[in-house]
């Protein structure tokens, strides 16, 4: 396993200083988040201006991209598959395996789901991308037994495990996600209570010696994705450097 920090960590600073800054935190590798709701890197540009894009990202400061998290503001499923599938070139241009998408909200159509989900793995396969489904509250996938059901029907499909989703609210939402970690392709970390969905580093209910040691059981061997949420009471940078010191000791 090996740790990287996401470009979300630093979405208040303009992408060049936020790589730059990843870097300076001595983090080596790097998840890239393509949201439409983000400051930079959009999915609807990217597939209009693919070439431009690479060009935009051949300085990564001495970070090594190993994934994608994308964020496609579409519930038209030939949209979602084009932006998709522009995507997942520039993945592979940039030799990067892993991709997490986000599941449907509650209320969309659980077969319209499975039939953009399986396109998108079939693009994604055909390239040599892993495509991992986030878990994620008010999601499909905030259900443990509904994301497994929707791994089981897409076959090729995985789970990008964030557990902060299923560690908050725990007193009227307790789910073991233990059960999907033999599906897991990625894994995006903060420290999380039941009462607050982010804390300082320590202050948390993640036990992560645990969950790595059970990745390791199943045979997991990819990134450990620091994801530092922005807040006034949080020092993003600090934060940072004392989750991948913890990280470090771990693995």
């Amino acid at each position: 396993m090996y740790i990287a920090a996401t470009t979300s960590c630093f979405s208040d600073m303009p992408l060049d200083q936020a790589l730059e800054k990843i870097a300076d935190l001595e983090y080596t590798h790097v998840e890239l988040m393509f949201h439409e709701s983000g400051n930079y890197l959009k999915p609807s540009e990217v597939s209009r201006d693919l070439r431009g894009t690479l060009n935009r990202l051949s300085n990564l400061y001495r970070l090594v991209p190993v994934a994608f998290s994308l964020e496609i503001d579409t519930e038209e499923t030939e949209e979602y598959v084009r932006q998709f599938d522009a995507l997942s070139r520039l993945a592979k241009a940039m030799q990067v395996v892993t991709v997490t998408v986000r599941s449907a909200p509650w209320g969309f159509p659980f077969n319209s789901e499975v039939e953009r989900l399986r396109k998108c793995v079939e693009l994604a396969s055909k390239r040599g991308i892993l495509l991992g489904l986030l878990t994620e509250r008010g999601r499909l996938t905030e259900d443990i037994e509904t994301a497994k059901a929707l791994c089981k029907v897409v076959p090729g499909l995985h789970l990008a495990l964030d557990p902060s989703h299923y560690v908050y609210k725990t007193s009227e939402h307790h789910q073991n996600y233990e059960s999907v970690l033999n599906l897991v392709s990625h894994v995006r970390l903060r420290d999380t209570s039941p009462e607050k969905f982010q804390v300082c580093v320590g202050q948390g209910s993640l036990e992560y010696g645990r969950l790595i040691s059970q990745l390791e059981q199943c045979g997991y061997r990819r990134g450990l994705s620091v994801d530092i949420i922005p807040q006034d009471d949080i020092d993003v940078s600090q934060e940072m450097r004392k989750m991948r010191l913890l990280l470090e000791s771990l693995l």
